[in-house]
C-alpha cells in the first residue's frame, strides 16, 4: 500500500489549506480550555506550536495533546457546519472510497470478525461509532449478514450512510441512549476518531454507560510513539489542528482505558504507511537515522522496517480492543 492511494496528495493539501482557513474563521477568537494528560491527568509540557495551537507531551507516558483547546462546543460546531469538513465528507471520501474500500474497510472489516470471534462475540450486533461514509459498516455487515448500526452526527455524512440503506442514529455520542441501539449484545467499533476527541475520558464514561459488561470496544487511532510522527514531528501532516487534539501511543491508552473502568486485551499498531510517509516527506526529516535511511534503504529494506515498526508498536497506526468489565460497571 502507498499512501497516495488512500490520501492523493492534491486532495489532502486543499483540505490542509481548508482548515487553515476555518481555524482562522473557528478557533481565533474562541474560548480555549487548559487540560491534563488524557492519559495521566498530570500536566504536560510544550513541545510544539502548530497553526496557533499549543501541543503538550506528557512527560510520564509521552501522550502528544493540544493544551489548551476549544470548548467541546466550538469544535461540534466547526464538526458540523465548516467548508473543510464538508470537503472531507463528500469530495474526499467520494474520490477515494473505491481505494479504501479495498485496501482500508475490507481489510479492516475481516480483522474485527476474527477479534469478535476470538472473544466470543461472534454474535454480537455491531455499533459504527463515527461511522463516516459507510465503508466499514458494508464491508461488515456482509461477514455477519445483518446491517450495522452506525453513529454519525454530520448531517451530510448521516445522508450518505441512510442512502446506502445503513441505519444511522444521527447523533454525537453523548446524545444517544440504549434504546438508540440495537437490544441484544453489541460489539463498538470506532476508527480514527479518538485523535479528534475533545475529552477521551468523557467519551469513554459516556461509551462505558451504554456498555454492558463483557461487551468489547475496538478501535484505532493515530499513535504519537509511530516512526513517522516522531521523525517529523511538527511537520507532519497528521499533526493538524483543530482536527487531531490527541496521541496517545501503546502504553498511554492503556493507563487511559483503566481510568475509565475498561479493560485492555489487545494494543497493536498494525501499520503499513509509516516508511511511505518518511519517504514522500523525505525535506522534512530532521532525525540523522531516517535521513540515511530513506535515502539509501531499497525496496525489500523499507518493507522490513516497516513490518518491524507494526510488530514492535512503533508505528503510528494504532488498534485498540477492550472491553467493560464487572469492576468497571457502574
Amino acid at each position: 500500500m502507498r499512501e497516495a492511494e488512500i490520501r492523493p496528495p492534491a486532495i489532502v493539501d486543499e483540505f490542509l489549506r481548508l482548515c487553515a482557513e476555518d481555524t482562522r474563521l473557528y478557533f481565533s477568537d474562541a474560548r480555549r480550555e487548559h487540560t491534563l494528560c488524557p492519559a495521566c491527568g498530570v500536566p504536560g509540557s510544550l513541545a510544539f506550536s502548530k497553526q496557533d495551537f499549543d501541543y503538550a507531551e506528557c512527560p510520564e507516558c509521552r501522550t502528544l495533546f493540544v493544551n489548551p483547546r476549544p470548548s467541546a462546543e466550538t469544535l461540534s460546531r466547526y464538526y458540523v457546519e465548516s467548508a473543510s469538513s464538508r470537503y472531507w465528507a463528500t469530495t474526499f471520501y467520494k474520490e477515494t472510497a473505491a481505494a479504501r474500500r479495498e485496501q482500508l474497510w475490507k481489510p479492516k472489516a475481516r480483522s474485527v470478525h476474527e477479534i469478535m470471534r476470538r472473544y466470543g462475540a461472534s454474535g454480537h450486533a455491531v455499533v459504527d461509532i463515527g461511522g463516516g461514509y459507510g465503508l466499514f459498516a458494508e464491508a461488515m455487515s456482509v461477514l455477519l449478514g445483518e446491517p450495522v448500526t452506525v453513529i454519525e452526527p454530520a448531517p451530510h455524512l448521516a445522508e450518505v450512510c441512510r442512502g446506502r440503506g445503513i441505519p444511522v442514529v444521527e447523533k454525537f455520542l453523548e446524545a444517544v441512549g440504549t434504546r438508540d441501539l440495537p437490544s441484544r449484545a453489541k460489539t463498538f467499533v470506532s476508527f480514527e476518531l479518538f485523535e479528534h476527541l475533545h475529552s477521551p475520558g468523557t467519551f469513554l464514561d459516556q461509551l462505558s454507560a451504554l456498555m454492558q459488561v463483557d461487551e468489547l470496544f475496538i478501535f484505532t487511532t493515530l499513535s504519537g510513539a509511530g516512526a513517522d510522527i516522531r521523525a517529523l514531528w511538527e511537520d507532519s501532516k497528521v499533526v493538524s489542528p483543530p482536527l487531531h487534539l490527541n496521541f496517545f501511543n501503546p502504553r498511554s491508552v492503556k493507563r487511559l482505558l483503566e481510568r475509565h473502568g475498561l479493560e485492555a486485551l489487545e494494543v497493536t499498531t498494525p501499520g503499513k504507511l509509516d516508511v511511505d510517509i518518511l519517504v514522500n516527506n523525505r525535506a522534512n526529516i530532521k532525525d540523522r537515522f531516517w535521513q540515511v535511511f530513506v535515502e539509501q534503504a531499497d525496496e525489500e529494506q523499507r518493507s522490513q522496517m516497516q513490518l518491524l515498526l507494526a510488530k514492535t508498536g512503533f508505528s503510528s497506526h494504532m488498534m485498540t480492543v477492550c472491553r467493560k468489565s464487572s469492576e468497571g460497571s457502574r
